[in-house]
């Protein structure tokens, strides 16, 4: 049986196969967009194995039983539009935002992806070589490299802990078999969405999709993950030295999962310290620092400490991590870093926030929240990014529960969540000489 709802121009319908299809009318310019999302990522990994979804996503780029590899970028560089896919902690997902009179010919290009990928062996070790290169470019970026040994250390059993790009014996390791069984494990109708925004009439464009994906059979249900990450009982530190150009912190504190009420609190308290916070992974998140109106910007880098602080927090399926990341200027001691972060933080825990700092931060909130799903390409990703990791209507229905946070919400998630005793401090030093830029990248997104 078909399942429908509809939330104003937002119809969703549940096929048969257990595919879940989410359609979104935005007649503005002749392009749609078609975004097909599994729920796969480094979460669903173990030692011995990780990195196999990334690599399985870079896999699924090489072509089809119908449709030749050269003949994907063909088809969408015709029909005038672009392309792309990541892997991340919760979510594989692909997508083309292409001239409206292509839809169906991206449709097809999904519905082959999902069940006739070809995995030859020649492939297989191309691969091997491009995904290790990958790896060892970010091991070269000293933020990066810091920014995984503290995940590892602040995460000591949910599988979140390793790097969605894998570890590198495990790489070396992996075979064909084990790249083409996690594909067929995890690529099926009903552990899939398959979004489509854009010029568009919704009943014939639920016809195409019923025509592309409606045969597909349903697969066994993937296996949930089920461990959960223990309460944090002290600080955990660790120290670094690397060849680097500076000095680097970084901060992480356990935080909520994207469907807890207090995820709306957090992302009100990370306003007030940083500034215009987002929840759009794909293109919000990348190289963003404070505003100037923030207090990290007011105290770290007016304050001459550091040349540059970045926050970081993400909608996740399970509780994570919030990080505070500080590149440290030259001759100042890490120590005041620590210091005035502690001095932010706790004026965030004793209440010391005014209405206009709690007015800022949500007005910021909701204006990134707009602008970041104007487009055909940010809005379907945004709808398929929150149907994966929680429900679509979450991500719509945050601007309310961003306007209801109050001072005192903030005061107390600060005094839980942000306290000394729940926090991993990394530092890494410079030693050796300074490495080559890393390839660009950012939070754990693969792009390829």
């Amino acid at each position: 049986m078909t399942a429908r709802t509809r939330r104003g121009d937002i119809v969703v319908t549940r096929l048969p196969n257990g595919l879940t299809v989410i359609l979104r009318e935005m007649r503005q310019a002749p392009v749609v967009s078609v975004w097909c999302w599994y729920r796969v990522g480094s979460r669903d990994e173990r030692p011995g194995i990780t990195g196999i979804s990334h690599w399985v996503e870079h896999m699924n780029f090489k072509g089809t039983r119908r449709i030749h590899k050269e003949d994907v970028t063909r088809q969408v560089e015709l029909a005038g539009g672009t392309w792309n896919g990541y892997t991340w902690l919760d979510v594989t997902a692909y997508f083309e935002t292409v001239q409206s009179d292509a839809f169906e010919e991206m449709l097809r290009l999904e519905a082959s992806r999902m069940t006739e990928c070809l995995y030859s062996q020649n492939e297989v070790e191309h691969e091997r070589t491009v995904v290790i290169s990958e790896l060892q470019g970010g091991e070269n970026d000293p933020r990066s490299y810091l920014e995984k040994e503290v995940t590892g250390t602040a995460l000591q059993a949910h599988p979140y802990r390793w790097p969605t790009i894998g570890y590198l014996s495990d790489l070396r390791a992996i075979t064909r078999d084990d790249l083409y069984g996690h594909y067929r494990r995890y690529y099926v109708p009903n552990n899939g969405i398959l979004v489509a925004t854009g010029d568009f009439e919704t009943a014939a464009a639920l016809r195409l999709v019923r025509r592309h994906f409606g045969g597909i059979r349903r697969g066994e249900d993937p296996p949930p993950v089920r461990t959960i990450e223990p309460p944090q009982s002290g600080e955990r530190r660790l120290t670094i030295r690397r060849p680097s150009g500076a000095v680097y912190l970084e901060f992480a504190f356990h935080a909520p999962a994207a469907s807890e009420q207090e995820f709306a609190v957090f992302l009100v308290a990370d306003g007030i310290l940083a500034g215009g916070p987002t929840v759009n992974l794909w293109s919000g998140q990348d190289g963003r620092g404070p505003s100037k109106t923030s207090r990290l910007y007011r105290s770290l880098i007016e304050g001459d400490l550091a040349s540059q602080v970045s926050t970081l927090l993400v909608p996740t399926r399970h509780p994570y991590l919030y990080r505070v990341g500080v590149t440290v200027n030259e001759g100042v001691d890490p120590g005041r870093i620590e210091e005035t972060l502690t001095a932010e933080i706790g004026r965030l825990a004793q209440g010391d926030i005014e209405e206009r700092d709690l007015t800022r931060a949500k007005n910021q909130f909701l204006a990134r929240h707009a602008l970041e799903s104007e487009s055909t390409t940010d809005a379907a990703h945004q709808l398929g990014f929150f149907e994966t990791v929680a429900v679509h209507r979450l991500f719509l229905d945050l601007p309310r529960r961003v306007r209801a946070v109050t001072a005192g919400e903030v005061a107390t998630l600060a005094r839980a969540r942000l306290d000394g005793d729940r926090r991993t401090v990394g530092v890494l030093f410079p030693s050796g000489p300074q490495p080559a830029p890393a390839a660009p990248g950012g939070h754990g997104v693969s792009r390829p």
